[in-house]
């Protein structure tokens, strides 16, 4: 961003730039300005651009599909850790650039069709790292968002960029200042912007991040030292004072700028000499501006991968069509999805020039530590008075097992809710449109019977084992049916205090019927989209089930922000529309945001309804935001709903306060309800999605 202001002086000195060398971030800068975009875009764009996204490789939540969705709050730390028979595995980088190569793309997208960097509007060179040897190697040709991505690929931070059989990183390791590349290209005088970061004093070296930086900084210096001697008298070199701001600080961006223009202008006097006249300062503008590049109608679409999937697994998933002008936003929608599968650890596409026309080539790079990945999570729930519950999980996900992209995965939950399920998922085309699922799944569960006095009464074990098959169709991204039959037996393990139902098992056989939209942006705290889900099940002899019943269970949810507000409401029921069902397909309410101010299964019944509203305002800074809020929720259970009144429901009203973790939400929590009980909790990782699985 100081580049960027020093950019803004020399264009209101009327300098013309005869050339462009940048290295890492710098190369950014430098390929845009190259490109002829002006100064004052890339001022906006730098100021609008989602700088937190661009350290992310997730491209959201909604580009996942629904099956993943459905496991998200369970096992939702997703480390980057693959598994192979040789032992456990890493990627290249903290960070893939996934959501860096689309911002390169969307910034570059005017030269898209440039591959010799001399042809740009101000010919360009981006200076990189050769990772094996530590050499210098100057990008001028290629794909310009692929020279500018692996030029600012920071060590050990983004993973390394592989171009003609090197590996490369960060350009600053080996050349933090080109001078002589500019020099190669032929250049008189040379305007030198350096930024680079002092080296610290002793007593400012007592933590472990300040001796990684000091050594980061002493690499990059030592390789500007030998570049500042090459300047020579005819030189300007201009050194913005960034008043102590790193590269963190990419939000301050207007002042950022005004310091690279202020130490600019503190060099006018050694600048002056270059301006040019009025004149000859248009006809230099009038060449950049002429230099804007349309790719036009797409002639061909070629697919590059190094994957074990068929050809069409990818070609089916991308919605644009030859003879048609690119439409980027749908492109890299689709692109989105792609990556959202989890197979690869790039998915991106560039544009080049042909005989017949415009050529769109979609690149996939697989996952190196694949193609098994491990996830984890936790969730914690304690109302500091009669129920505890803590789980950890673990879960191995196996894909690419065929050329349709069939997947094997197996979970495993360990706490007061014991769970294990495996799963084989099968597509039956290469467009996922069309699946089969077969699985074995084991749960157990401990909840709280009360009396009519809010009195625990009994606490009763119920153990689930079933294996269950379903054939099912997505519905667009963010939709899913599914038709499912379920083959099992509950137990009823243990009781203490009252016997409330017949030990033994109980036999269940069911049909069910599954519709589920969910455009939420994160499980477990959303800001935008919804969820809808709607299910039927039918449990009958002939199917292998002791009980004759059906029921229906929906259930929906939205939620909007808007600077940091947050409103939230959800509506939810459950019916049994024929028969009894039995203890074990007793709904239980209560809990944290289940009618909070109630205790876990203390609203119990075989019909029930909820509704709730909840707002809350996000506090603080990008990285460690917090939030605080209340809530308002009625509803309750009952053995029929002829029985169900607006008198008979209970409510309860929460405040809440909450920071945002990687395993989830933080929040501590207390609510009253209107029989004057109040109640605490302390809870990691709720989602409402858990309400209608």
């Amino acid at each position: 961003m100081a580049h960027v202001g020093v950019l803004r002086v020399l264009e209101e000195m009327r300098i013309p730039v005869d050339l462009v060398v940048g290295t890492s971030a710098g190369s950014a800068v430098g390929a845009l300005y190259a490109s002829g975009m002006p100064v004052d875009e890339i001022e906006q764009r730098f100021m609008d651009l989602d700088w937190i996204s661009s350290f992310q490789d997730d491209p959201g939540r909604a580009y996942k599909p629904v099956r993943r969705k459905q496991e998200d709050w369970r096992f939702p730390v997703v480390p980057g850790i693959g598994v192979r028979w040789d032992g456990l595995h890493l990627g290249g980088g903290i960070i893939a650039g996934q959501n860096l190569g689309f911002i390169l793309n969307e910034l570059t997208r005017n030269a898209a069709l440039v591959e010799d960097f001399d042809e740009l509007a101000i010919p360009f060179r981006a200076v990189a790292t050769d990772l094996e040897t530590g050499e210098q190697v100057v990008l001028g040709n290629g794909n310009l968002s692929e020279a500018i991505r692996a030029s600012m690929s920071i060590p050990g931070v983004y993973a390394p960029v592989k171009r003609e059989g090197r590996l490369l990183v960060d350009g600053g390791v080996a050349n933090n200042l080109p001078v002589t590349v500019a020099r190669e290209m032929g250049a008189d005088i040379v305007i030198a912007v350096d930024i680079t970061d002092p080296l610290l004093k002793a007593e400012d070296l007592q933590e472990a991040f300040s001796v990684v930086g000091q050594l980061t900084t002493m690499m990059t210096r030592m390789n500007t030292e030998y570049q500042l001697d090459r300047l020579e008298d005819t030189d300007v070199l201009i050194r913005p004072d960034l008043e102590g701001r790193s590269s963190a600080d990419f939000y301050d961006a207007p002042i950022l700028f005004e310091l690279g223009a202020t130490s600019a202008r503190n060099h006018a006097r050694e600048l002056r000499h270059l301006s040019v006249d009025k004149p000859r300062w248009e006809q230099f503008r009038a060449r950049i501006n002429d230099s804007a590049y349309s790719p036009g109608e797409i002639a061909r679409i070629r697919v590059e991968q190094d994957s074990k999937l068929a050809g069409e697994f990818l070609r089916s998933r991308i919605r644009q069509q030859t003879g048609e002008v690119l439409d980027v936003e749908v492109l890299e929608e689709d692109l989105k999805r792609i990556y959202g599968l989890g197979y690869y650890e790039t998915v991106s596409y560039s544009l080049s020039p042909s005989a017949e026309g415009t050529v769109l080539t979609v690149q996939v790079q697989e996952k190196s530590w694949g193609p098994a990945y491990l996830a984890f999570g936790l969730n914690y729930e304690d109302n500091f008075d009669s129920e505890t519950r803590f789980n950890v999980g673990a879960a191995l996900r196996i894909t690419e097992l065929n050329a349709l992209g069939g997947e094997w995965q197996t979970g495993l939950q360990l706490g007061t809710e014991p769970y294990v399920r495996t799963e084989w998922f099968q597509p039956l085309d290469f467009g996922y449109q069309r699946f089969l699922t077969t699985g074995a799944e084991y749960t157990r569960d401990t909840f709280s019977v009360f009396d009519g006095e809010g009195e625990r009464v009994a606490e009763v074990d119920v153990t689930f084992r079933q294996l269950d098959l379903a054939l099912g169709t997505e519905l667009g991204g963010n939709g899913e049916v599914r038709l499912g039959y379920s083959r099992g037996y509950a137990t009823v393990d243990e009781q203490v205090g009252d016997a409330v139902a017949p030990s033994g098992s109980i036999h269940q056989g069911a049909l069910s019927l599954q519709l589920v939209h969910d455009s939420l942006d994160d499980i477990f705290h959303p800001q935008s989209g919804g969820f809808a889900g709607i299910r039927g099940r039918m449990e009958r002899e002939r199917l292998g089930s002791d009980r004759h019943f059906d029921s229906v269970t929906g259930m929906g949810l939205g939620t909007g922000s808007w600077q940091g507000f947050t409103l939230t409401g959800l509506v939810y029921a459950h019916a049994v529309t024929r028969g009894e069902p039995g203890i074990e397909n007793t709904v239980r309410l209560g809990g944290f945001r289940r009618l909070s101010a109630y205790a876990p299964g203390e609203i119990t019944g075989e019909n029930a309804a909820m509704a709730s509203v909840f707002a809350s305002q996000e506090f603080g800074g990008p990285f460690m935001p917090w939030f605080a809020g209340a809530g308002i929720e009625t509803g309750n259970a009952w053995e029929s709903f002829d029985d169900a009144s607006w008198n008979n429901t209970v409510r309860s009203y929460s405040v809440f306060a909450g920071v945002d973790t990687f395993l989830g939400p933080v929040q501590l929590a207390t609510a009253y309800n209107n029989e004057d009980n109040w109640t605490a909790y302390l809870n990691i990782g709720f989602s409402f999605t858990q309400l209608f699985y």
